[in-house]
Order: C-alpha cells, then structure tokens, then sequence
C-alpha cells in the first residue's frame, strides 16, 4: 500500500469517528398520561332511589320514632322456624343458620290513608349471606300509642322484582319493581312473567303500580304499567303479564 493511499484511509476513518462522537442520540419523547383521579364508588343503580334524600323529611310524629330498635312481623316465606316476628337492635339482626338476618335502610315518609298526615314507609334489607338482596317494606301510620304496622311486604331479588321505589302520590302508595308485570299480592311480589329473563345485576325494566287504603287494608288501583329503562321514551305497557301469557298459549 502506497503512502497516499494509507494516508487518505486514516484521514477517511477519522472523518467517520469524529461524526460519530460529536452527534447525539435523538431523543425520543413519550406524552405520559397523568394517572387517573379516583372517584367514589357509585350508588348501584338498584339502590339509588331507595337511598335518595326524597321523601325522607316529615312534620309527622313518626320522624322521632326509633325504628332501629323495634320488634316487626315478618311476612310469608321469610318467617323463622320458631316465630314470625323479629327484632332489630341498633338497625340489625344478625343472621344465623336457622335465621335470617335483617338490617335497617331507610324509612321515607307520605300521605297514603288521606288523613293529612304522612305515614313512615320503613325499609329493610334482608340478610341472606350472598348477592341476593330482597327487602321488606313496612307502611305505619302514627297511632294513639305509637306507630301502628298497617301493611307489610317482601319484595324480590334486585331485576327480579327487587324494589326500586316506594312513594305516596295523590293519596295512593306507589311501589314500583324491577321486572316486568311485577306487583305485590297480599305480602309477596309475583313471580316473573314469560320472557322476563334479565341479569339479576342489570334490570332492564320496571313495573309501577298504584295501591288505595281501603277498610281491608290496600288494593290494587288502575293497570299495572311496565316502563323499558333501556328506553325511557317508549310509552309502559299495560298488564303485560296477561298479554304474554295469550300468546305463549297461542304458540303451543
């Protein structure tokens, strides 16, 4: 190799080093995200009228009564084996093999006899040792020795006929159930209709019906409206219960 030629590849390698340690990596810059900010756990959608502040402010006497401590009748199917009524001491009843435990929720307050006094409507939540959460509703009117029990009911298992509200409108006990066609017979909800199969964690329906104090205690006013939550516009169907069952018959 001739000297010139040793020359230009020494003077080429250094070219290449010098490059080489005078450029700097590019850097590459990444938008990170801030972490997102907790937020409070959501009332599920089965309990939030149950527990919104509506109806719960009254001038009636029986806003002062201690139903946390009291001794109540328990309705058909969730009696014990030894007796029918159960007390609850600072809101609970602890459950055991042989009982079942119950815990107070909330009681709301309105007009269902026409007396111009507002009745207590008392809720309590069944303890059943698992996800299902049935309730009993309990209507007192403020008698001469204290509240008087004037009707009670269970109710069923969250989609499936679980309470989504109890309220007095117009001198009428409203209670409405998830589920279709769903009501209140004598103490127990209705079973489901043909068809009515939600997820029990994901009602896709409810059922509004009207009560009237009568001497016998509270009838059924009007038809029974199921209303669609997956489309508050669509107008509720009446007696939906009687209309499907016409027509699982005509299938068969």
């Amino acid at each position: 190799m001739s000297r010139i030629t040793s020359l230009i590849l020494a003077t080429a390698l250094s070219i290449v080093l010098t490059s080489a340690c005078s450029s700097e990596p590019e850097m590459v810059q990444q938008k990170v995200s801030p972490a997102p900010t907790p937020t409070p756990t959501a009332i599920p959608m089965i309990l939030s009228e149950i527990l919104d502040l509506k109806n719960t402010k009254s001038s009636s006497r029986l806003i002062e009564f201690d139903f946390l401590n009291y001794t109540y009748p328990l309705p058909r199917g969730w009696q014990d084996a030894d007796g029918n009524e159960v007390e609850l001491v600072d809101g609970a009843r602890r459950m055991t093999k042989e009982k079942i435990g119950l815990s107070y929720l909330t009681k709301k307050f309105g007009d269902v006899t026409g007396d111009g006094e507002d009745e207590a409507f008392v809720i309590l939540r069944v303890e059943t040792g698992g996800a299902a959460t049935p309730y009993i509703v309990y209507v007192f009117e403020s008698g001469t020795e204290g509240p008087k029990i004037i009707w009670y009911f269970r109710t069923g298992d969250r989609a499936d006929g679980g309470l989504k509200r109890v309220y007095a409108d117009e001198g009428d006990l409203v209670v409405e159930l998830f589920g279709q066609d769903r009501y209140i017979f004598n103490q127990m909800e209705t079973l489901k209709i043909v068809g009515d199969e939600p997820r029990l964690c994901c009602p896709d329906s409810f059922t509004r019906n009207r009560y009237k104090r009568t001497a016998a205690g509270f009838e059924m006013k009007g038809n029974r409206l199921t209303y669609d939550l997956t489309n508050p516009d669509l107008p509720p169907k009446e007696n939906l219960g009687e209309k499907t069952l016409r027509e699982s018959r005509g299938k068969d």
